[in-house]
């Protein structure tokens, strides 16, 4: 007999997968352990996911929606100041000053799997380096329209990087530095 399609499956593999990967890492995590997570077999693991790599990518896209929801929130919230960019700059860096202060937060997921494997060139190598120049050119886009030297954008970014690096910077005092970089009341 032949087994019912899950059309829940892929979800719950993907959800598993991002919790494991999150919490312990990629390269700590097998797909045994996926499978064993998400109560799945592995043909379905691999009929939605072909390789670990694919699951992998999929994790990443899914922490970059999550990213980009949140901080497109703040960025929404901010953009209606009268100091315009430099709110939303600031905005930016108390988003991510609030997102490692979760009790859950275990730094950046793409630097992280930067970290694990750094000289990769595989497609989820890809879509960290692709979300990490693209918020570094949302941050550079901010300062240029605040009309700061691109430095500034430098600053902030250094900011971005201690706070996800978990490097001891209290999340309150990088909000108060990146308003005193962009001049924002």
């Amino acid at each position: 007999m032949a087994r019912t399609e899950d059309p829940a499956g892929r979800e719950r593999i993907l959800t598993a997968a991002t919790a494991l990967f999150y919490a312990n890492g990629v390269r700590a995590v097998g797909m045994a352990e996926v499978i064993a997570a998400a109560g799945c077999g592995k043909h379905m693991l691999y009929r939605h996911f072909p390789s670990k790599a694919a699951l992998v990518a999929a994790y990443l896209r899914r922490v970059r929606a999550e990213r980009e929801k949140s901080t497109g929130r703040a960025l929404a919230a901010a953009a209606g100041e009268a100091t315009g960019a430099g709110e939303q700059l600031v905005a930016l860096v108390a988003e991510v000053a609030a997102w490692v202060q979760r009790g859950d937060c275990r730094g950046c997921a793409f630097r992280t799997y930067l970290t694990e494997f750094p000289a990769g060139d595989d497609e989820p190598a890809m879509v960290a380096r692709d979300y990490l120049r693209d918020t570094r050119q949302q941050v550079d886009e901010l300062v240029a329209a605040l009309g700061e030297p691109k430095i500034t954008g430098d600053r902030i970014w250094l900011l971005i990087d201690a706070l996800y690096g978990g490097t001891g910077t209290p999340p309150q005092i990088a909000v108060d530095w990146a308003r005193e970089l962009t001049e924002v009341g």
